[in-house]
């Protein structure tokens, strides 16, 4: 396995960072909000972006989050989509894909989470008066109620997301498969039926394997975010369903939580019960050969002298220590 980082798609010092940790290959998000450049599907706006990693002596691997606005997509029938905005940001899709295989970016971790991406309530100190995500649906709801909003309001319906991912994953998994691009499905983070009026349906193994029904092929694959499957599972659980995905799994995520999940805390990355070194070894034995991060770590003293402002979960000192961790278990392990 190789051990990657998650880095802004604009210079940044986490750059240098990774050259000076001995990491060299790297994920990217392309949404033009982080780079600056419109159309991330077209080949020469996703070469750019590649070529000014590689100038910096990184090699983007990967993809990861939404590359545009999905919603066209994900809330079809919704927020006034219609077939026509739905069939263009699927054209988008397949051009990025296509693009993607040109260039030899073989992973895009992708998610199919409606109406918000991954959710978090506030932080919390942790060790040391560091400063961790978390995320509480009780406060979540009690603002939805503030706001005149029910949880039980649904705008999407379990049945209509599901049908909205069928007809995105049959629409472009066919030209994943013909350049080679492994899609890796994030779950649903938090993993809860509903977030926010909306269904959320990939917060379960089995909906994981009702999506692989959907299309058979090595290019629907998963993206093993540890702290997800370990609040659906338990902690016990892990190592099972890593045995259950194998070769399956296209990117890993090592992370850790406590608490359940509709109350958790993240931590940092020695922490947990989740025995890292046993999972470590049992990829091995799975024969895994795949890009493996640090994901969400806490803010440390002096983050902010970095990157006054980051998004929670994505300092920069937290991550030094983690990939620390993480290479000594590779190395632990003989993944590397």
């Amino acid at each position: 396995m190789k051990l990657v980082e998650f880095v802004p798609p604009v210079e940044h010092p986490l750059w240098k960072l990774c050259l000076q940790m001995g990491i060299t290959d790297v994920i990217v998000k392309v949404n033009p909000d982080l780079t600056g450049l419109p159309d991330p599907w077209r080949f020469e706006t996703l070469s750019s972006i590649v070529s000014r990693l590689k100038s910096a002596g990184l090699t983007v691997v990967g993809l990861e989050g939404d590359p545009f606005d999905m919603s066209p997509i994900k809330e079809y029938g919704e927020r006034g989509t219609g077939n026509g905005e739905r069939e263009e940001a699927l054209a988008h899709y397949r051009e990025l894909l296509e693009s993607m295989g040109r260039l030899g970016i073989k992973l895009l971790c992708y998610n199919f989470m409606v109406g918000t991406g991954w959710a978090r309530t506030g932080v919390r100190e942790v060790r040391g008066g560091a400063k961790a995500t978390y995320f509480s649906l009780d406060e979540t709801n009690a603002a939805l109620r503030s706001r005149g909003q029910s949880e039980s309001d649904l705008i999407l319906t379990a049945d209509q997301v599901w049908a909205n991912y069928e007809y995105f994953i049959k629409s472009v998994m066919p030209v994943a498969e013909r350049f080679g691009v492994r899609m890796g499905l994030h779950p649903d983070d938090p993993c809860l039926p509903s977030l926010g009026g909306f269904a959320r349906i990939f917060g379960s193994v089995e909906a994981y394997d009702r999506a692989y029904a959907i299309y058979p092929s090595p290019s629907n694959a998963v993206t093993f975010c540890q702290a997800n499957f370990k609040l659906m599972t338990g902690h016990n659980g892990l190592d099972a369903l890593a045995r259950h995905f194998g070769k399956r799994i296209a990117f890993i995520h090592v992370r850790d939580v406590e608490g359940d999940k509709t109350d958790f805390t993240e931590l940092f990355h020695d922490q947990g019960t989740t025995d890292q070194f046993a999972l470590m070894r049992t990829y091995r034995e799975l024969g895994l050969d795949v890009p493996v991060r640090g994901d969400h770590v806490p803010e440390m003293y002096g983050d902010r002298l970095l990157d006054e402002n980051c998004i929670p979960g994505y300092f920069t000192m937290g991550r030094l220590f983690a990939n620390g961790y993480i290479k000594a278990l590779l190395k632990g392990t003989g993944n590397e």
